[in-house]
């Protein structure tokens, strides 16, 4: 069984090491850990290729500008099924998601198709989030199972753990969303093809360094993404 963790980054130096660290720590000793950095400016990468010198497991991809995350996710799914791991998961480079949670998604993931680490399932942990960014998550989430009917509390949550099979049926060239859209876009993918998944609850910590990647172009994407999911779906062609 070979498992990975994808990070996507963007000058994220002053978390990167120590996050590393962190899921080195945990009981995942066959966990490889695939960095895909967008050329940050901040030299993120210089970290990686210095901890590379140490860790056979940790892998790094440089792109050559900001192409954004879900390119960078799709980017990393083809590493992985290329180099024929069978667990793949996807997390946040900045603590939002707790690295000890990847212990329960590789264990849980063995029982469902894909697991998500979700604010949502049990009512809603998050911490440190400003009331009108967790409106705005909360709400694109209501939003998205009304128009697709996908019955995911968390349908926006980036901490996830596929088995390759699914990964392997979805036509990855042909996901271009990026932010909250590339998630939704995922798990419907995922969903229409009659993969289960399954939902387990994990606190969301608002990041510890850096800026936050949001914007407005990212909610506009994902605004429209829902309904297009919805009428290529009625079409099938999903």
């Amino acid at each position: 069984m070979k498992r990975i963790v994808i990070i996507p980054t963007y000058n994220e130096k002053a978390n990167l090491a120590n996050l590393i660290k962190d899921i080195r720590s945990l009981d995942l000793n066959s966990l490889d850990i695939l960095i895909v950095d967008d050329n940050s400016p901040d030299g993120t990468a210089d970290i990686v290729r210095e901890l590379q010198k140490h860790d056979e497991r940790l892998h790094l991809i440089v792109r050559p500008k900001k192409l954004g995350l879900g390119t960078a996710y799709i980017e990393g799914f083809h590493f992985a099924l290329n180099h024929g791991y069978d667990r793949i998961a996807q997390m946040d480079a900045d603590y939002s998601h707790d690295p000890k949670d990847l212990v329960k998604l590789f264990e849980e993931v063995e029982k469902y198709d894909w697991v998500i680490g979700s604010r949502y399932v049990t009512g809603i942990n998050v911490i440190n989030w400003p009331l009108k960014r967790l409106l705005l998550s909360y709400g694109a989430n209501v939003y998205t199972r009304v128009i697709t009917g996908i019955p995911i509390k968390d349908g926006t949550a980036g901490f996830k753990c596929w088995k390759s099979t699914v990964l392997k049926n979805i036509d990855l060239n042909s996901i271009r969303s990026q932010g909250y859209s590339f998630q939704i876009e995922m798990n419907f993918r995922a969903w229409k093809k009659g993969y289960q998944f399954h939902e387990i609850p994990i606190i969301f910590i608002d990041r510890l360094e850096g800026q936050s990647k949001m914007s407005k172009k990212i909610i506009r994407e994902a605004v429209f993404m829902v309904w297009k999911l919805k009428i290529y779906s009625l079409f099938h062609r999903i």
